[in-house]
């Protein structure tokens, strides 16, 4: 799952070679996703330090599209978050550049952390718990456990989009950049791993039929 930063990964099974039974390509590599979550980050974080919030943006713009594409070149398929990203931060920094206004790549994190904040609960009201579908090719969980967690990753997505309203509003835009790429995935990272004892301990061993 993604945040403006990774955290999907964190559960991801490490891949295997293509099955000729399935024809399938494997989940990709933990590894390389972290690194194409987190490469148009830190591309952003140096091209603001040398050419300032502008030019970054357009780099953002160039980074995240080359992310995106390598993605779909190694799977074959983009996840839903990453192509939502991808779009909201395309149209805002277009408007960044367009109308040479910094808010708008400000307010992304804030309109992308609603989002999916927002897309979680309304799973949750329709009885879909949407964190199933982003982790259950690695765990097995009861329904209980799954409404959980989607509970708890809306409110994770509900504090950042409120950070990110409080570091914009009353920080330097340096100091925001700065906190988007080094303060947002040591939060999430962190609140991921926090999830992992109650994962570990509703998991569903392989054989078992799911509980609700």
């Amino acid at each position: 799952m993604t945040v403006d930063g990774p955290t999907e990964q964190a559960l991801a099974p490490t891949p295997s070679a293509p099955t000729p039974e399935t024809g399938k390509r494997p989940p990709l590599n933990p590894g390389i996703k972290l690194a194409l979550e987190l490469g148009p980050l830190a591309v952003f974080f140096a091209a603001n330090q040398i050419w300032g919030i502008f030019p970054a943006t357009a780099v953002l713009m160039v980074a995240v599209t080359i992310a995106l594409s390598v993605n779909y070149m190694l799977e074959r398929k983009l996840p839903v978050m990453p192509i939502v990203t991808g779009a909201i931060v395309l149209i805002f920094g277009g408007l960044t550049l367009l109308l040479q206004d910094e808010l708008f790549i400000k307010i992304k994190p804030t309109i992308v952390n609603s989002l999916f904040a927002l897309a979680l609960l309304t799973g949750l009201a329709f009885g879909r718990p949407l964190v199933k579908l982003v982790m259950e090719h690695a765990v097995r969980l009861p329904d209980f456990a799954w409404r959980a967690l989607s509970w708890r990753y809306a409110g994770l997505f509900a504090f950042l989009a409120i950070l990110n309203e409080v570091i914009w509003r009353n920080f330097s835009t340096d100091f925001w950049v700065a906190f988007k790429v080094w303060g947002v995935f040591p939060i999430t990272l962190v609140f991921t791993i926090l999830q992992m004892p109650y994962i570990t301990k509703h998991q569903i061993e392989s054989g078992t039929k799911d509980t609700l």
